[in-house]
């Protein structure tokens, strides 16, 4: 209440400081609120203090905030001037008790609640602005956004800021511009990118380390193509539920064809090739597959929201006796994943039916005790999240929390009875006749994108040894020092390191400013003394260092290092 009070209290403000201001929507959000306005003007980040000191004084003023119900012609008059404001009125139903707030000479169509007056918000920022599509429909009027936050003290909020602040230093788009990872050019278009050298190195790393895990798993690995004909997406019901994220067709010999916003139908086209039996369930298939789904640009954010996105996407078809067993082993696996890349704190949620979904209740409902079960079986807790299943089945949602304690949605297990059905799947049982196998989709790192821009924020771009792209840096001191230090960079080399020999003429202290700026995680000095007696200065980018280290002791702290998965070389 008090977010959402402090809401209208902005509103007050900037229709005080800049008249002819049209109203958008203010509500409270997670971790604060934000305004939508049309203004005669563009606002700029001086304008932040100017509105929050006038907000300081409606506060000051302890103005109650006064409910009235009126009827839709008052509403009408009232907000005469308010195009945003008369259209969410229309969208009211008919019947409906209409409310407006006021506090001193301004009044906002809300439904409330609020606290009792101003002087009761005690502690708010006005954070950032940003632009929204009315409604976030691009094709509708762009308004400014102002957003902010508030607390019940002072000591809360600033203990917030000072998250903010952490927060952006973690910015994986910030931490781009210094690491030089990927790229968004504005010729490309937006929501598409191109990964650079060294994520190029890091996306390997894990795609082999995937790869291998798999195959240990079970799992095999198939390959399908970017398009497939409309026909297709009709059956999987595709066109019928996801067109709105899926491009516009391309016409191919006079047919319809769409680039992919899924793998799965290609991956049952394959389980069709071939009569299938029994015997041969589960099976386990997965795939790097890179999808393509309209997202709006407005809602692009760097790697987190994108239009291009490879997921690490899997389907397993087996029969009902085996699919509890299988869903218990996707859940296991997951958890494997995502404690080898550091992350050991989750919240699973049990997603059931959407509004818009394929399939009886009955279905989804037996689906859902299955997943649910399973879950209970193994002592997991877990939330509901009503009505968040995909439109053809329940899921289960893993959420994994970074550094800063944020969740972000990763891994998703979800039951298909629907395309089984679809494309009539079947395999011959025990008894000859033809039976519906199950399908289950699963993502565990969701998508490549995502995940690595998690993992930069989550490390704040100081990946652990066994990822970052240069694991070591030699640093010879002066070009007499070159012949040693390339020695040294080569049996680093052969023992499967990746390791990056500056050999620029610039001083040391340059060239250790530009490893740590780097953030890579052990640097190698070499200078006379190293080369005498046959050793090397070694210095971490935690700042510890450690002098006569021979590169027999090197390899085995690397060695430890990518064994055990740590963050940092311990000397």
């Amino acid at each position: 209440m008090m977010r959402h009070s402090a809401a209208h209290v902005l509103a007050h403000a900037v229709t005080a400081l800049f008249p002819g201001t049209k109203l958008g929507i203010g509500p409270s959000i997670e971790t604060g609120f934000y305004y939508d306005f049309e203004l005669p003007r563009a606002l700029v980040p001086e304008d932040l203090p100017l509105i929050e000191a006038k907000m300081a004084e409606i506060v000051k003023q302890n103005l109650p905030f006064v409910k009235e119900t009126v009827s839709r012609a008052e509403v009408e008059k009232i907000f005469a001037g308010q195009p945003y404001k008369l259209e969410v009125l229309a969208d009211l139903p008919e019947g409906e008790d209409i409310t407006i707030y006021r506090d001193g000479d301004f009044v906002d169509l809300c439904r409330g609640p609020h606290v009792s007056h101003t002087a009761r918000i005690k502690a708010f920022k006005l954070l950032s602005i940003a632009g929204a599509y009315w409604r976030g429909d691009e094709k509708r009027p762009m308004l400014q956004r102002i957003y902010g936050t508030a607390f019940p003290t002072k000591a809360e909020l600033e203990e917030y800021l000072k998250k903010l602040e952490e927060l952006e230093a973690r910015d994986h788009r910030k931490l781009n511009k210094q690491l030089d990872l990927f790229a968004t050019p504005e010729e490309l278009g937006g929501g598409l990118i191109i990964y650079g050298p060294k994520a190029g190195r890091i996306r390997t790393t894990v795609e082999e380390f995937w790869r291998r895990e798999h195959y240990d798993a079970g799992y095999e690995i198939l390959y399908s193509p970017h398009i497939g004909r409309g026909t297709l997406w009709e059956t999987s019901g595709h066109l019928a539920n996801y067109k709105d994220i899926m491009y516009s067709p391309m016409d191919i010999d006079g047919q319809d064809y769409y680039v992919k916003p899924m793998n799965c139908p290609f991956h049952i086209l394959y389980y069709k090739s071939q009569t299938r039996s029994y015997r041969d369930l589960p099976l386990r298939w997965c795939e790097l597959g890179t999808v393509y789904r309209y997202e709006r640009s407005g809602v692009l954010t760097g790697l987190l929201r994108v239009r291009g996105f490879t997921q690490d996407d899997a389907h397993i078809f087996c029969t009902p006796e085996q699919m509890e067993s299988e869903i218990a082993e996707v859940i296991r696996f997951s958890f494997h994943i995502w404690q080898t890349f550091g992350f050991k704190d989750y919240q699973l949620y049990l997603a059931t039916r959407p509004e818009k979904a394929i399939g009886t209740e009955e279905q989804w409902q037996k689906a859902a005790d299955v997943l649910r079960k399973v879950m209970d079986a193994q002592g997991l807790k877990y939330k509901i999240d009503e009505g968040g299943g995909a439109f053809y089945g329940p899921k289960i949602d893993l959420k994994v929390k970074d550094a800063l304690g944020r969740e972000w949605q990763m891994t998703t297990i979800q039951f298909d009875f629907n395309l089984p059905e679809r494309f009539n799947m079947v395999y011959v049982g025990a008894d000859g006749q033809e039976h519906r196998p199950y399908m289950v989709h699963r993502a565990l790192l969701g998508s490549w994108e995502r995940f690595f821009g998690l993992l930069i924020e989550h490390y704040a771009g100081a990946f652990p040894v066994w990822l970052h792209p240069v694991q070591v840096a030699v640093l010879p001191i002066s070009d007499r020092h070159l012949e040693y230090a390339g020695n040294l960079t080569r049996e680093l080399k052969a023992a499967g390191y990746r390791v990056n020999l500056d050999d620029r003429s610039e001083t040391i202290n340059q060239k250790i400013r530009q490893a740590q700026l780097d953030k890579i995680p052990c640097m190698l000095v070499i200078g006379d003394k190293e080369i005498e007696s046959g050793t090397v200065s070694v210095r971490l980018r935690t700042g510890e260092q450690k002098f006569g280290v021979t590169p027999g002791k090197l390899l085995e702290g690397l060695n430890a290092a990518v064994r055990e998965r740590a963050t940092n070389l311990a000397l």
